[in-house]
């Protein structure tokens, strides 16, 4: 009687020590980081940092990023009349750019037979500023705004490496119109101004510079993970 129960307990041992070798870990964790650039209005560069399964069973991972956008100034003469003075001496030279944070959830779809895509929405801050230059007409200035906004995407992950992930991302970002501040003067969306030039007003402002509102953007990059 031992002998023929002996062996059907061995094998079920073998068969049960073969699962715990194979089997994945309960709580596993996962880390990645890495860079993209793309176009939007213009270019895009950024880089993050992303979390995923930190806790079982929920599949939305965690992505935080920063970055920088070349952006569109605006008009140097409507920018001048509006925060400084009606001279129009000089030669206008304009440039725009902001500095980007972004706070995204990552939620698993599945979509043709594409490897590893989600769909990406959450929140997003703009610290933008537009410099306006007249050469020869002594004027040097900054018109600034913080925008807070929201954003969505549809992105993909491909494996290029055992750590190195070659990604792809399509979204839009909508921003809120924010307070325009420019040289000593203050324009902001419910109507109040500070020092406000001639009868000039927070849509007159706003028609002068490109704060960012609507942004479309395209960008690939590598991660990895860890």
């Amino acid at each position: 009687m031992t002998g023929r129960y002996f062996l059907p307990i061995q094998e079920k041992r073998r068969h049960l020590e073969k699962a715990v070798r194979n089997a994945k870990p309960f709580y596993h964790n996962q880390i990645r980081s890495g860079h993209a650039s793309g176009f939007s209005s213009r270019a895009v560069a950024a880089s993050f940092g992303r979390a995923a399964n930190f806790a079982q069973g929920f599949p939305v991972a965690i992505q935080l990023g920063v970055g920088t956008t070349s952006s569109d100034a605006g008009d140097p003469a409507i920018a001048r009349r509006v925060f400084i003075n009606n001279a129009t001496n000089g030669i206008p030279t304009e440039k725009g750019h902001s500095w980007d944070l972004t706070r995204d959830a990552l939620i698993p779809v599945k979509l043709l037979k594409l490897p590893r895509t989600y769909v990406s929405t959450g929140f997003r801050h703009s610290s933008y500023t537009a410099n306006f230059t007249y050469i020869g007409g002594n004027e040097d200035f900054d018109v600034t705004s913080s925008n807070w906004g929201i954003g969505a995407g549809l992105g993909s992950d491909f494996a290029v490496s055992r750590r190195m992930d070659l990604m792809l991302n399509l979204g839009l970002d909508c921003y809120f119109s924010s307070t325009l501040t420019g040289h000593d003067t203050q324009y902001s969306p419910d109507g109040t101004a500070v020092n406000p030039r001639e009868d000039y007003a927070y849509g007159d402002a706003d028609s002068a510079v490109g704060q960012p509102k609507f942004r479309a953007r395209l960008a690939t990059g590598l991660q990895n993970h860890f």
